[in-house]
C-alpha cells in the first residue's frame, strides 16, 4: 500500500492544483502586467509529461485535481490531457477533476470537459459591466465569457463564479453580482486580492478591499447563515437565506486559512510550490526527465512535501505590501 503524502504539520496532501500554461488571452490588472514576457514553449512540460506527473501524484494519494493557468484552455491539445486524467476518475483513484478558467474559451470545450468527467468549473468574473470588464481584463470581452457560462451550464457543468474584490471597482456591484448568480443558480466566491508579482503601475494597496467590509455590507441586504462545509479549498462559506445560494470568502489577508491547507501547486515548468505565499519550491522536472522509472520523481515529491511551511506571510496591515511574491499569479496557477 502506498504511503500517503503527509506534511510536517500532519496535514494530508490530497489536492493538487496544476498550471498547464502561463499564457492567457486576458491581462487582468491584479494577475499580470499588460506587457508580459511568457515562458518559451520549450521550457514547459509536455502534455505527456504533465500526464505522468499528475498520475504520480494520484498514485501517492492526491484525490482532487484542479487544472489552472494562465488560461488552461488556450493550451493546444489540452483536451488530450483532460481525457488522460479522466481515466483516473473511472478507476476511482481520483475523486474530482475540476477547472478554473476565465471563460473565454469555455464555449468551445464545455461538452468535451463534461465527457472527460469534469463536473464543476470555476469561472473568474469580477464585473458585469462590459466597459469595466474590458478595463480590468485589458483584452477581454464580457460577451465571450457569458457565452462560455451558457455553454457550460447547457453541458451539465456546475458553474461557480470567482470574483476578486477590488476597491473602488466592483464595490458597487456586490448586490448585482450576487443577484445575477442567484438567478442562474450559481454559487459565488469573493477573493481578496493577493500580493503576487509586479503589476507595473497598478497599486496593490489601492486595489485591496477587505472581505470583512464586504461581508458587513452583504449582511445589510441578506440573512447569512454560517456553513461548516469545506470543499478542500481555502474558502469559508455562508448561505444567503433569501436566495438559498452559497457564498464563499477567500481571505488570505483578513483571515489566514493555512491551518487546514491540504494542497500544493505545480507549475507548467515542473516547479512544485508547497505554499502560494512562499517562494520556496522544488524542481520536479529534473527527476521526471532523469528516468522513465517514477522512483526518483516519487522521492522528490515526498521530500518536497516535508518542506511545506505552516502558512504564508501576506500582510497589508501596515499600508505596505509585506510578504509580496515576486512571481505572478499566472505563473503559480492561482
Amino acid at each position: 500500500m502506498t504511503v500517503p503524502l503527509i506534511d510536517p504539520f500532519q496535514r494530508a496532501i490530497n489536492y493538487l492544483r496544476v498550471s498547464v500554461t502561463d499564457r492567457c488571452d486576458f491581462r487582468c490588472v491584479y494577475c499580470m502586467s499588460e506587457d508580459m514576457t511568457f515562458l518559451p514553449k520549450k521550457d514547459l512540460l509536455t502534455l505527456e509529461e504533465l500526464e505522468r506527473m499528475c498520475s504520480t501524484f494520484v498514485r501517492l494519494g492526491v484525490e482532487k485535481l484542479r487544472i489552472t493557468g494562465g488560461e488552461p484552455l488556450v493550451r493546444r491539445d489540452i483536451m488530450t490531457f483532460f481525457k488522460a486524467m479522466g481515466q483516473h476518475l473511472e478507476t476511482g483513484a481520483l475523486k474530482e477533476l475540476t477547472l478554473t478558467t476565465n471563460g473565454s474559451q469555455l464555449h468551445r470545450f464545455a461538452d468535451e470537459l463534461y465527457d472527460c468527467g469534469v463536473r464543476r468549473v470555476n469561472v473568474s468574473l469580477d464585473t458585469l459591466d462590459p466597459e469595466k470588464f474590458k478595463r480590468v481584463t485589458r483584452w477581454g470581452r464580457l460577451e465571450n465569457v457569458i457565452r462560455g457560462i451558457d455553454a457550460a451550464q447547457k453541458a451539465g457543468l456546475r458553474v461557480k463564479i470567482n470574483a476578486v474584490a477590488l476597491k473602488e471597482f466592483n464595490e458597487d456591484e456586490m448586490i448585482t453580482i450576487t443577484e445575477w448568480c442567484a438567478e442562474r443558480d450559481m454559487d459565488l466566491t469573493w477573493i481578496e486580492v493577493m500580493p503576487m508579482g509586479d503589476m507595473g503601475e497598478e497599486d496593490r494597496i489601492g486595489q485591496y478591499w477587505s472581505l470583512k467590509d464586504l461581508r458587513r455590507e452583504l449582511a445589510q441586504s441578506y440573512t447569512m447563515t454560517e456553513l461548516s462545509e469545506r470543499t478542500g479549498g481555502p474558502a469559508r462559506y455562508v448561505r444567503l437565506e433569501e436566495t438559498g445560494q452559497k457564498i464563499g470568502f477567500i481571505t488570505p489577508l483578513t483571515h489566514n486559512f493555512c491551518e487546514s491547507c491540504n494542497r500544493v501547486r505545480l507549475t507548467c515548468t515542473g516547479e512544485l510550490y508547497m505554499c502560494l505565499g512562499q517562494e520556496d519550491m522544488a524542481d520536479l522536472r529534473a527527476p521526471l526527465r532523469a528516468s522513465e522509472d517514477d522512483t526518483l520523481l516519487e522521492d522528490a515529491i515526498r521530500k518536497a512535501i516535508l518542506l511545506k511551511p505552516k502558512g504564508h506571510d501576506f500582510d497589508y496591515s501596515r499600508q505596505v505590501v509585506d510578504g509580496q511574491m515576486t512571481r505572478h499569479m499566472s505563473h503559480t496557477g492561482g
